[in-house]
């Protein structure tokens, strides 16, 4: 095995606690009972998948939510019920990420939306911070910004392309198995953080 040079993290349920029955259930007191058909861990419909590749805006995004549903709910009401996922950070996690930023390079990639972040940058600054949550890393993707999302393979084969490392000299850190069986399909290094595990674990 390839001496590790440099790590991906994931962030949702790595370096940000998140619980999807919370979004569901907001999203079906709201009226849209099939939402876990439309969105969960481990698939996305295409709707989501635009808004996650920013492939449609905020906006188009409220009114195409609402034609599917049948339903008039208000930009608030839509970004409340789509925000209830995110918790809150691993503050033990990330003095990790300090603690080995002088052995590795460190990056993220993220599947996340404009709402989102917005909305998880808010919860990183309700607690006194020295550092903007993004200089973690040497450098953080967004799927909203790059265009491109897990576990298509031609998102980390972009990623290591644009970062210019070697796949097999670097770990992903990732909960979503089929995120990391495609990371294993593109050459990388890969953990599987499993419900109970952190990431400081890793490290210990």
């Amino acid at each position: 095995m390839q001496k590790i040079e440099n790590i991906i993290f994931d962030l949702g349920g790595v370096l940000l606690d998140i619980d999807y029955h919370l979004t569901r259930k907001a999203f079906e007191q709201s009226g849209i009972i099939n939402f876990n058909e439309m969105y969960s861990q481990a698939n996305a419909d295409q709707l989501f998948q635009k808004l996650e590749t920013g492939k449609i805006s905020e906006d188009d995004f409220h009114n195409e939510l609402n034609n599917c549903a049948g339903l008039s709910l208000s930009p608030q009401e839509i970004n409340s019920a789509w925000n209830a996922m995110l918790l809150s950070f691993r503050e033990e996690s990330l003095q990790c990420l300090d603690q080995i930023k002088s052995k590795y390079q460190l990056f993220l990639l993220s599947n996340t939306n404009f709402i989102h972040m917005d909305a998880f940058k808010k919860i990183y600054h309700t607690k006194k911070r020295e550092k903007e949550f993004d200089e973690y890393f040497n450098k953080a993707f967004y799927s909203c910004d790059i265009g491109l999302r897990k576990p298509d393979l031609v998102c980390y084969e972009w990623v290591l392309s644009d970062l210019n490392i070697k796949p097999g000299a670097t770990l992903f850190i990732d909960d979503s198995a089929q995120n990391i069986e495609a990371a294993q399909l593109a050459g990388l290094q890969t953990y599987h953080l499993t419900p109970g595990k952190k990431v400081e674990d890793f490290f210990r």
